[in-house]
């Protein structure tokens, strides 16, 4: 399946207007995640210049390298829906360019989810016992989950149901 669909039953608008709308729809959502993960990507590049951090033994300095690994590359796939279209601008690729970022913004989401967790896990183990941690970390990860792509998925797998292809 395409990521850029056919028109919607009640809109009449060309491939381009298409792409030109859900390119306008994308970077809005894009600017959300953006204006998160670079604020928690920035927090956490602070961390190591905190005195508390000598005090991190080797598994919690692990989980906070990882942690700005994810935080870092949830950065450059959320911003590279910008280079993309960057680079293609003028060559009549719009429709390309709204296929790409939008799988560009999911992986960042994807990215941004696995920083959160991290982050979490990190915090929880230097506050909480480690196995409270582990499990509310485990909880977090089914409640973002649940907010961020089950609903999503289900109303995809609903919509293309026996009743959606008369």
């Amino acid at each position: 399946m395409s990521d850029v669909d056919e028109s919607p039953p009640g809109r009449d608008e060309t491939r381009e207007q298409r792409a030109d709308r859900r390119w306008a729809e994308l970077l809005q959502e894009v600017r959300v995640a953006q204006t998160g993960v670079q604020i928690l990507l920035a927090f956490l590049l602070t961390v190591a210049f905190t005195p508390r951090f000598q005090d991190l033994g080797d598994a919690d300095r692990v989980i906070y390298v990882v942690t700005v690994l994810f935080g870092t590359a949830a950065v450059g796939a959320l911003i590279a829906p910008v280079s993309f279209h960057r680079m293609v601008f003028g060559r009549h690729l719009k429709p390309e360019s709204v296929t790409w970022a939008s799988r560009f913004t999911l992986v960042g989401l994807v990215l941004l989810l696995c920083t959160l967790l991290s982050a979490l896990l990190l915090i929880l183990r230097v506050v909480l016992s480690d196995p409270l941690a582990v499990w509310l970390t485990f909880g977090a990860l089914l409640w973002l989950a649940g907010c961020w792509f089950v609903p999503a998925i289900v109303v995809r797998h609903r919509a293309r149901g026996p009743e959606r292809s008369r």
